[in-house]
């Protein structure tokens, strides 16, 4: 077993957060979100303040606070996500790898390890937007990513986490489908009740 990944996070490298690495799995959530927002949510939300502002006195109408108050929200979000768009490198964790960069893990790899307990766990390197603990899906930016990074199988290397420093054993290293969870419609969204009358 070779030793020598014992690295900790390096708190002066502002490249790691300027760049939005994604799969292409991710993006498309993102983009489908975006598209949701804008072009049904929205108009959806813009509907029921303009509902709601012709019923009178708005200081003490709760339909159109609600409504401003999400349309904020729904502003947010759209900026949020334009920008993660935009800035956007995808990184496709199937496509054909050579050298080097096939047995050592970077972003979009699977990676098995073993604990000191000899417990194994199998981890996907994905973005920061594709975090996904429920799929094993970590962020190649969170603590156990950064130990990972550029190890191969038969590597030591030190996971330096909250609660101290681990050695963790590296098994494996792939590329294969990480497969992201689609954006699916939020239950409540406005879009989905826009069937709903608002006539009083």
């Amino acid at each position: 077993m070779r030793k020598g990944f014992t690295r900790r996070p390096q708190p002066d490298a502002p490249a790691a957060h300027t760049k939005n690495y994604i799969t292409p799995n991710g993006l498309q959530r993102l983009k489908d979100e975006h598209r949701f927002l804008l072009t049904r949510e929205r108009p959806a939300v813009t509907e029921v303040v303009a509902w709601a502002a012709g019923n009178g006195d708005r200081s003490e109408n709760a339909d159109y606070k609600y409504g401003k108050r999400r349309l904020r929200q729904i502003d947010g979000r759209i900026r949020f996500l334009t920008k993660r768009i935009e800035a956007a490198e995808v990184v496709d964790p199937e496509a054909p790898r050579a050298g080097q960069s096939k047995t050592r893990a970077f972003f979009g790899a699977t990676v098995r390890y073993a604990n000191a307990a000899g417990a194994e766990r199998v981890v996907s390197i994905v973005g920061t937007d594709e975090v996904d603990l429920k799929r094993n899906h970590v962020s190649w930016v969170s603590p156990l990513g950064r130990a990972l990074m550029k190890s191969s199988a038969g590597d030591s290397v030190v996971l330096h986490a909250p609660g101290g420093a681990e050695e963790l054993s590296v098994l494996d290293v792939s590329y294969e489908h990480i497969a992201v969870e689609p954006f699916r419609e939020p239950p409540g969204a406005e879009a989905s009740a826009k069937g709903v009358s608002r006539r009083p």
